[in-house]
């Protein structure tokens, strides 16, 4: 996939496989006999079975784990790689099932009791702190990807700016659902405090006839557009289905909307009255109540489904949300998502297809033959498994498009570097840098603060003026790719490679890296680049881009009688050939 935006090439091409899986099969040797024996029968016993062959997820390679890390992990570390070659993947994935959820509420009660007690900035740098060092890597890469279809944000000027317990519940509600059940997930988000603050349905009253007033319907179109079945009716395998005049079928009208709205009503703080002001500390970080006496009693209609009026508003949501999440979009607008998260940002439908026949089987066969998921629509660990081990991704001898891959997410540029180098200690709350990522100088996406409900990028989103566009490809991270977030991007990672970045304690040095595996390459630049290759690109760089980055790291000289001088240099040529790599299209397209 070729992509550019407004004349600026994002990244060459996306070409190759994801995931590098060998296949090998396992030799098979006749055993013979002499037919002899003393006697015995002269028939000898049968040779025993050949070995089974390795399973199809056997990874081979230093190259191939770093592939597959770089998919289900915030980026690969030169232990983990080293401890995936020779193991099957398969495993890998059912372990990361069963590590603990690594979780932000408790540790900020841990510091103080209530909001205003808590430093704002807190929940996000204990996010950050998580993404690289938490042990569920999986858990955490599936957590932020649903952030980004289920948004809440406390970006600045959110309603959810300056409630650090609010979000960090919300926060926990993606950790501890993302190997659970979709429709479980989707019921917690709409108890929630921060998504009904977010979505403006908190204390959400019913229809007033001497007033005209209707129930807010911010929740009601969202939680159908963004975060259920989106605008058009879907094939299983994600394409839009056409009416007679060969236009798409909207899923919805303005009185489904309506509708939904009042199914939302009656929902506030968990206190003793619906009014009640203000709320006890708690309150603002658990689920909401329903309040039968303001919540609308007339009869709620929408996509078929009727709710009978004097309905209560605990069944009109269990009934909502069971039409919702058992709607036939539901499997392939979230499942596609997935894909684009994970694997590839303009996926063939046969995968979409296959991902949500696991999404509504709650199954999925890994390659080493054990069955992933409940057997309840919905799974999401499920429905993972078939994103990460599709067949379209999982063998490197695959014949992979040219449009296969994605441009990496700029967080996961961050986290890369930080796991890869092992910087230390990993402390975002003492990092000015990452208390705000979101500006287009710095890294144009900041985790949980999205600058609307729509996400930092839209998922069906053609670049005008590329190649992609003209592909008619959708490409959804080039939305925040352009000039300005590209010089913000280096000068950012730039910053962090070379320890250069100002701390809130100026005694405790963050995030500092440790090259000296790097150092001990120095004088050998070809190895030093080979390595980098490696353990950041999986052995994609490419021999162009590799010769180009030996070149310019072998013109910085390295022996001079100055000593200070000479050690100077060498730390320049390390810090040179990761900036080089970390900003190379083999680096920024992840396959």
């Amino acid at each position: 996939m070729n992509c550019g935006v407004s004349g600026v090439r994002a990244a060459h091409l996306l070409a190759g496989s994801l995931i590098a899986f060998a296949v090998v099969l396992g030799g098979c040797t006749g055993g013979g006999s002499d037919g002899g024996g003393s006697g015995g029968s002269g028939t000898a016993p049968p040779p025993p079975p050949p070995p089974p062959p390795p399973p199809p997820s056997m990874i081979d390679s230093e190259n191939e784990a770093v592939e597959f890390l770089t998919r289900t992990t915030f980026g690969p570390t030169g232990e983990e790689i080293e401890a995936l070659v020779g193991r099957d993947a398969s495993d890998w994935f059912q372990a990361q099932l069963n590590v603990p959820a690594t979780l932000v509420k408790p540790r900020l009660l841990a510091m103080g009791q209530r909001n205003e007690d808590v430093e704002w900035y807190w929940p996000s740098a204990l996010t950050w702190n998580n993404m690289i060092t938490a042990d569920d890597q999986l858990r955490q890469r599936m957590a932020l990807a649903l952030s980004q279809i289920l948004v809440v944000s406390e970006a600045e000027g959110s309603v959810l700016s300056g409630q650090p317990l609010t979000v960090a519940e919300y926060m926990d509600i993606l950790n501890r659902n993302a190997f659970g059940n979709y429709r479980d997930l989707l019921e917690e988000v709409t108890y929630s405090v921060a998504m009904a603050q977010y979505l403006t349905y908190l204390r959400n009253r019913p229809d007033n006839p001497k007033t005209g007033e209707v129930p807010d319907e911010n929740y009601a179109r969202e939680i159908m557009q963004l975060f259920t079945i989106g605008l058009v009716e879907l094939n299983p395998d994600g394409t839009a289905r056409t009416g007679v005049d060969g236009r798409p079928i909207p899923t919805y009208d303005n009185a489904d909307v309506a509708g939904l709205a009042r199914v939302f009503t009656g929902l506030s703080f968990d206190e003793d009255e619906f009014w009640s002001w203000p709320p006890a500390e708690d309150s603002w970080h658990t689920p909401l109540r329903a309040f039968p006496e303001n919540h609308s009693g007339d009869e709620k209609r929408f996509l078929g489904t009727v709710i009978s009026p004097g309905t209560g508003p605990d069944e009109s949501i269990d009934t909502a949300l069971d039409t919702l999440f058992n709607h036939p979009n539901t499997a392939p607008f979230i499942s596609r998502q997935l894909i684009q998260r994970f694997t590839t940002s303009d996926p063939d439908p046969a995968y979409v297809g296959r991902v949500a026949t696991a999404f509504d089987e709650g199954r999925f066969t890994l390659p080493n033959g054990d069955s992933v998921g409940t057997g309840e629509r919905g799974d999401l660990a499920a429905t993972l498994a078939s994103v990460l081990f599709d067949e379209s991704v999982a063998d490197l001898e695959a014949d992979m498009p040219e449009t296969f891959g994605k441009v990496r997410e700029p967080v996961i540029r961050f986290t890369q570097w930080a796991r890869a180098f092992d910087a230390a200690p990993v402390a975002a709350e003492n990092e000015w840098r990452l208390w705000n990522t979101g500006r287009v100088e710095s890294l144009s996406q900041h985790p949980y603060r999205s600058p609307s409900v729509f996400n930092f990028y839209r998922p069906g989103y053609v670049s005008p003026g590329t190649e992609t566009g003209a592909a008619g490809l959708t490409a959804p991270e080039l939305q925040i790719v352009n000039e300005a977030s590209a010089i913000g991007y280096m000068d950012f990672i730039t910053g962090y490679i070379r320890n250069q970045t100002g701390t809130v304690d100026e005694a405790i040095d963050s995030f500092v890296p440790d090259y000296s595996e790097e150092f001990a390459l120095v004088e050998d630049p070809a190895a030093l680049v080979d390595h980098l290759d490696v353990l950041l690109t999986g052995g994609r760089l490419g021999t162009v881009a590799r010769d180009r980055i030996v070149a310019a790291v072998t013109a910085l000289p390295v022996d001079f009688d100055d000593a200070e001088r000479s050690e100077r240099f060498r730390n320049r040529r390390v810090e040179l050939a990761i900036f080089m790599v970390m900003t190379s299209d083999a680096y920024l397209v992840q396959d």
